[in-house]
């Protein structure tokens, strides 16, 4: 809601400094944000005489402030300076006495109200604004609970910055209630304080150093009492571990500490000692703690294999597909699997082919992972049950997990579970962990805590089903046994697999499409069809009439669309070891000859005046659909439950929405016909005779299924024909 004062912060920058002198203009429309702050800092940037001005409120501006103002009030403040400070607790939603430029009681009741919120009123009493309130002063950070927040991190916050603020490197944080970034580094900061670091040795950075002199305490237990107490307390509320923030050290907090080990996989010790200290306060926590699991990049031969067992080492995590010409031991390597079980070891797979940014994690790219990965853990011989863990391997942002994980992984999770009986894991930052395992895509989470700098680890606890906890990269042993690991802590939700079959052959599969061919097939494609009277556009007896321009698309696009799709019909292809051209050929073939007639008939069924017809890339019936996937389920082809006719809505809309599901069940249906023409299932050898037949019964039967049938096996003929060449080079 637009506030009038706010406005007037905005039109006095504006007017007073404005895009000649600071470079910035700011909208007035009365909402507070982080622009009118930025303006703000750059505002009085330019009072200190600081040429090379920046939204940042850096080293720069707090020693020229410093110098220049070191305690401003009443007597001694320049009016700009003055309405700057006014201007900025109007944006906070202080009283700025009118933004009138003089520092007069409103104004110190104001800044003096803001430092008790933010804790610091003894460490700065009275009214004056010191340098360092003046930092946070010109931030949106909230000094009051706000968004749910919790009342006790609330408390813990005012209590960090009272107690530190006077040290040099430690600035106020927020006080509102809710774990962040700049709370786990001025937590790490008041440790280091503690343990007697000086300023500018403390660094707020978890390191040997910290760990060291943590573990030089005598760690505090039932009846200790004191401000360790109080600190090891609010390292445990900040993290959930408890709600009460106190000085007392009594048996409810050790219960709760013992509760916290006990679920991170330390000694039960009851105490706050190093290792818990460092698990409440990094992600990665003590590095020097033994994992029972590795995962690596490294080809793992016999003696490499010995190394980790002597490590104490006892599951190893390896990679399904392969890494590139850079990581040529990335992918698990032939008999690989051997030497991990005959040295008494196991193995957890990953898949990750890049998911380093956004723009890698969609729904369709979640799909092709799954299909990808199933039949690469087919291939390495992985049996049912198996869980694959899938790579979010940068560091996402809430938004971004909503917006492309989530969805990636309702593909993965879809496909896997309906392909496969293998289980769906995720790795990535806790965060990103948590939120997919609370939709219910991934059962366990491998956990890149060692990545602790990633603000999805930062102020989140660890996954409440984390399976491995990746803490540290380490080279252990030596002469052909050596081999650098990233150390797993391992919780027992998956103990990986310890054998193996022997592993799918994949030989005469399909392969992707190859782009050099893409002209040849295409006018190979148009001259069929031409020849059997299917243009170029129009044609089918609607007076040749164009129907790309109503919506329908010209034997071009249908071709391009096809192709864009040819991950899934290859990947299908592949897991249901058949050939992809009789699944290509009816697709290809219904988007070329989509007509006024499917429009009228789709618009029937969504606006209720009809229950079904065929639509989608494949033009499927909702009910043909729903036998064709109930034989695939009956036969374990595929999982799920069976549908009913209660389901025909929700299946005709996935039909017609979701190209992946249409043609997924274009395949099985390709299956299912086989069936009903009593014809074997089709593979990897199936006659001409018999793909014609199926290809008949996608039309339903009598003469015009026939004709279909004659005319689908010449598009089925010039797609195989390039199939055959690109899987065969």
């Amino acid at each position: 809601m637009a506030d009038e004062m706010v406005r007037r912060a905005q039109r006095f920058v504006n007017t007073v400094y404005g895009e000649a002198k600071i470079g910035v203009k700011v909208d007035e429309d009365g909402n507070t944000g982080w622009d009118l702050m930025y303006a703000l800092t750059r505002a009085l940037q330019y009072e200190l005489g600081i040429t090379g001005l920046s939204n940042n409120f850096g080293p720069t501006t707090l020693s020229r402030l410093e110098s220049r103002w070191p305690s401003i009030g009443h007597l001694d403040t320049p009016a700009n300076v003055t309405m700057i400070i006014q201007s900025a607790l109007y944006a906070k939603g202080y009283n700025g006495s009118g933004i009138n430029g003089v520092y007069d009681a409103e104004t110190a009741a104001a800044v003096t109200l803001m430092k008790q919120r933010m804790g610091v009123a003894n460490a700065f009493p009275e009214s004056d604004l010191v340098p360092k309130v003046f930092k946070s002063l010109l931030t949106m950070d909230a000094y009051e609970v706000v968004n749910n927040g919790s009342e006790t991190i609330y408390k813990v916050q005012r209590w960090l910055n009272g107690r530190y603020v006077k040290r040099r490197d430690f600035f106020i944080m927020p006080c509102d209630g809710h774990y962040s970034r700049n709370v786990a580094t001025s937590m790490i900061y008041a440790v280091q304080y503690e343990l007697g670091m000086a300023d500018g040795v403390a660094t707020g950075w978890f390191g040997p150093g910290t760990l060291a002199g943590l573990k030089a305490l005598n760690p505090p237990a039932v009846g200790s009492t004191g401000d360790w107490v109080r600190l090891f307390s609010a390292a445990l509320c900040l993290t959930k571990r408890s709600t009460t923030f106190t000085a007392t050290f009594d048996p409810s907090m050790a219960e709760a500490v013992r509760a916290f080990q006990r679920f991170v996989e330390l000694d039960e010790t009851g105490k706050a000692d190093a290792s818990t200290w460092a698990s409440l306060l990094v992600s990665y926590g003590d590095q020097t703690r033994k994992g029972a699991a590795c995962d690596g990049v490294t080809r793992i031969t016999s003696a490499r294999a010995r190394t980790l067992k002597a490590e104490g080492i006892e599951i190893v995590g390896r990679y399904l597909n392969p890494g590139g010409s850079e990581l040529p031991e990335k992918q698990i390597q032939p008999d690989e699997l051997h030497f991990i079980a005959t040295n008494g070891l196991s193995c957890f797979p990953i898949y990750q082919t890049w998911n380093r940014s956004a723009d890698d994690f969609s729904y369709d790219a979640g799909v092709h992972a799954a299909l990808a990965a199933i039949g690469w853990a087919k291939f390495h011989g992985f049996k049912d049950g198996t869980t694959i863990y899938f790579a979010v391997d940068y560091d996402a942002v809430d938004w971004e997990v909503t917006k492309y994980v989530i969805p990636h992984f309702r593909g993965v999770h879809g496909m896997i579970t309906e392909n496969s009986s293998y289980k769906v894991g995720i790795y990535g930052a806790r965060n990103v962990c948590q939120r997919v395992s609370d939709q219910g895509y991934a059962v366990t989470s491998f956990v890149s805590d060692m990545s602790a700098g990633f603000s999805g680890n930062i102020g989140y606890p660890l996954p409440r089903n984390w399976a491995f906890d990746q803490i540290v990269t380490k080279t252990i042993g030596s002469g052909d046994g050596q081999i650098e690991i990233d150390v797993d802590i391992v919780s027992g939700r998956d103990r990986g697999q310890n054998s193996f079959d022997s592993g799918q052959d994949p030989t005469g599969l399909d392969k992707d499409f190859v782009s050099s061919y893409h002209d040849a097939a295409l006018r190979d494609v148009q001259s069929y069809l031409e020849s059997i009277g299917v243009p170029e556009t129009g044609g089918d007896n609607w007076n040749d009439k164009d129907w790309a321009t109503i919506g329908g698309i010209s034997t071009t696009a249908a071709f391009d669309a096809v192709i864009g799709m040819d991950w899934l019909f290859t990947d299908l292809a592949r897991i249901l070891r058949l050939r992809k051209a009789l699944v290509q050929a009816p697709v290809l073939w219904e988007l070329r000859k989509w007509n006024p007639l499917d429009l009228a008939a789709d618009t029937a069924v969504q606006l209720g005046r009809d229950d079904d017809c065929s639509t989608g890339w494949g033009q499927i019936f909702a009910w043909v659909a729903i036998e064709a996937r109930n034989y695939c389920i009956d036969k374990g082809i595929i999982n799920g439950d069976r549908l009913t006719d209660a389901d025909k809505a929700s299946v005709w809309k996935n039909l017609h929405e979701d190209p992946t599901y249409n043609i997924s069940t274009a395949a099985y249906l390709t299956i299912y016909n086989a069936h009903q023409i009593s014809v074997p299932r089709p593979g990897l050898n199936t006659s001409d005779s018999d793909s014609q037949a199926i290809l008949a019964r996608y039309n339903g039967t009598g003469d015009g299924a026939e004709k279909y049938g004659g005319e689908l096996l010449g598009l089925y003929r010039v797609l195989e024909q390039y199939n055959r060449t690109i899987r065969t080079s």
